[in-house]
């Protein structure tokens, strides 16, 4: 829990300014959600780098609406400090108020843009987009309100052009208010709580409970981009594949906005730049012939192969021909689930892979290149050929990297924590629908995405749990009826209400670790005795989603104790005895929790976070890794049709 100061009413007005207005909104904003590309009819310009910052300390957090900060420079307001941007503001100063801060913050950026942005007949539109920021989110453009966005993870944008085109040479001066306030029907959901025992705390002390078991960090965590459309735009693009040895079609649909009046052509190159189809038109199908598919990493000598999908767009405005460009790549794969099996391109799959987080010292959730490159380089160390977004849709960058790399995603929205009956009520679910929208809307084109996961760890055995999860699985296949669906539970497999819905069990346990501590020796029978359970009842395929044990680095012990690097590794040797015998028959992959050290709140069972990472937070390998390694190329070896100079390879990614 986090600490703060405040009164009662304080807080419900920091809430009523718009966090929990926004929350009956029943669809996503609409329109498309293309990443900002530059193309010859797009521009983009990054504004990251420093921001000035500035927390809202007084007692009801509304200090800042009150006084209208944003209707003015942030520094004439009152103190302001530099932020990076992206990053989380926790640990980036050394003032423990604002590393455990609740309420409502403040960023603000001056920034210039191009004259030839201003100036163009108003045939050029200009847009601000956000990657992601924690988690309310209202934005201002020289005073003016631009956009509000609820939730964390996914971008929103908006134009500007009416505001900054008026007044060329200005500095357009962009003001953000983020509220990091987590309630029963946000998601993830929290609840705010009152210490009122003042013998033990002082007056109005109140924290933010959480039922996840990692930091809450907040702040602007992604890009913020300016980027250029003309102002008949090509808006969304979407793209379904369908393939065989010698045949593959690719069926798309393109939104334009502006005009009625326009013409659409496409071309799809591959890799070489060859022009391998060409169509017309809002909607049709493309043929392409001996295709080159999307492979997985391991699993083909060429994994991650994408054409580049160009749509361009012309249309006459005013006697003034205006033309779009957008290229998309394009991955051509299937994905289809059996009884016992996941296949991808008609061919069995496995996943063995990793949990990961967003996360990292200083940093915090802040995207880094550095860190996301590394991460990359030690996946494909490891032979780990997939991971889930744990517990959150991650950035765009890393995403673009798994589509690049071959790395197969279980794409996660932020369902984690739903422990609260209250959670399970219309209101909660409306907003859990809007964000598996959102998350389609950004992510449907990859085809490193080939499940969804609308929750992690639910009360599912909650009896409102069978109506919402019927729900939300049903509203997810029907924005996307390419993708199976899941959701990740730990609930017992005869009292889940949500598993009768989902296309493939995914099952979290931790057994000889939360249940029966140190005692190793359980694991084989209560393992068995769980899969045989879950597939006897379901007849669906199992990925074991999470499993392992809390290591610190350099601590030993043999025979093996509980926190040991010894303890880990064998922890993970008696789970993998287990999914040899049952990945013959029905479990279709493995994912370690976790890929390294991350932070928690602060608790009793968490030594600086939680450090059931096989590589430290700093990504430095404990003894868990190797065996992991060992065990991953000897599936991949086993599995797959590359040549030996491939496989060779592993030694030295």
């Amino acid at each position: 829990a986090s600490a703060g100061g405040g009164g009662m009413a304080g807080v419900c007005r920091l809430l009523l300014l718009g966090l929990l207005a926004a929350l009956g909104r029943a669809a996503a904003p609409p329109g498309g959600m293309l990443y900002p590309r530059d193309t010859p009819s797009r521009e983009r310009k990054e504004i990251g780098g420093l921001w000035s910052f500035r927390a809202d300390f007084s007692p009801g957090r509304d200090a800042g609406f009150a006084q209208r900060w944003y209707r003015q420079p942030l520094r004439q307001t009152g103190p302001v400090i530099d932020m990076p941007v992206p990053s989380s503001f926790n640990d980036i100063t050394q003032d423990p108020s604002l590393e455990n801060y609740i309420g409502w913050v403040w960023y603000e950026k001056e920034v210039l843009l191009p004259l030839r942005w201003l100036q163009d007949d108003l045939n050029t539109r200009v847009v601000l987009r956000f990657g992601s920021a924690h988690y309310y989110s209202i934005v201002w453009v020289n005073g003016v309100q631009v956009v509000e966005h609820e939730g964390g993870h996914l971008p929103f944008e908006a134009d500007i052009s009416s505001i900054v085109q008026g007044s060329p040479g200005t500095p357009c001066r962009i003001t953000v208010a983020l509220n990091n306030t987590l309630t029963p029907h946000t998601l993830p959901p929290g609840s705010i709580q009152y210490m009122n025992d003042k013998t033990r705390y002082p007056k109005n002390y109140f924290v933010q409970n959480i039922r996840f078991d990692f930091f809450n960090y907040a702040g602007i965590h992604r890009p913020v981009v300016l980027y250029t459309t003309p102002s008949v735009y090509i808006d969304d693009i979407t793209v379904t594949t369908t393939a065989s040895e010698s045949v593959a079609m690719v069926q798309y649909q393109v939104s334009v906005v502006g005009s009625t009046l326009y013409s659409l052509s496409l071309s799809l190159r591959d890799q070489e730049g060859k022009v391998v189809a060409t169509g017309d038109g809002p909607a049709g199908e493309l043929k392409v012939l001996n295709p080159n598919l999307w492979w997985p990493y391991l699993m083909h000598e060429n994994p991650g192969y994408r054409y580049s999908l160009e749509v361009k767009m012309q249309a006459r405005v005013n006697e003034a021909l205006l033309e779009d460009v957008y290229t998309l790549p394009v991955g051509i794969r299937t994905v289809h689930v059996t009884s016992t099996q996941f296949l991808i391109n008609g061919r069995p799959f496995y996943f063995h892979g990793v949990n990961k987080h967003e996360d990292a010292d200083i940093r915090g959730k802040g995207l880094d290149w550095p860190l996301v490159v590394k991460d990359f380089n030690l996946l494909r160390w490891l032979g780990a050929n997939s991971f889930r977004t744990s517990h959150y849709p991650y950035a765009e960058e890393i995403m673009d990297l798994c589509d690049a790399y071959g790395i197969v995603v279980i794409d996660e929205c932020p369902g984690v924590g739903i422990k609260m009956p209250e959670s399970f009520g219309n209101r909660s679910l409306q907003h859990h629908l809007v964000v598996m929208e959102e998350l389609i809307r950004r992510d449907k084109n990859r085809p490193s995405v080939v499940m969804w996961s609308v929750a992690n760890e639910p009360a599912s055995e909650l009896p409102p749990a069978s109506y919402y999860f019927k729900t939300v699985i049903a509203h997810t296949k029907a924005l996307d009826p390419s993708r199976p669906v899941t959701f990740v539970t730990d609930a017992n497999y005869a009292l889940d209400r949500g598993a009768p819905y989902v296309d493939v069990i995914c099952v979290n346990s931790y057994f000889s670790w939360y249940h029966d501590p140190g005692h190793l020796e359980v694991i084989p029978l209560q393992l068995t005795t769980q899969f045989e359970n879950w597939y006897k009842t379901y007849q669906k395929p199992i990925i074991q989603s999470e499993y392992g044990a809390d290591s610190v680095p350099g601590l030993h012990s043999d025979p093996p104790l509980m926190f040991s690097e010894e303890y880990q590794k064998a922890m993970l040797r008696e789970y993998h005895s287990i999914f040899d015998k049952k990945r013959k028959e029905y479990v279709i992959g493995e994912l370690i929790w976790n890929f390294a050290d991350f932070m928690t709140n602060q608790g009793t069972t968490r030594v600086l976070g939680n450090k059931k990472g096989i590589f430290t937070r700093q990504r430095q390998p404990k003894s868990a890794a190797f065996v992991l390694r060992e065990r991953y190329w000897k599936i991949a070896n086993e599995s797959s049709c590359l040549p030996p100079i491939i496989k060779s390879h592993s030694l030295f990614l």
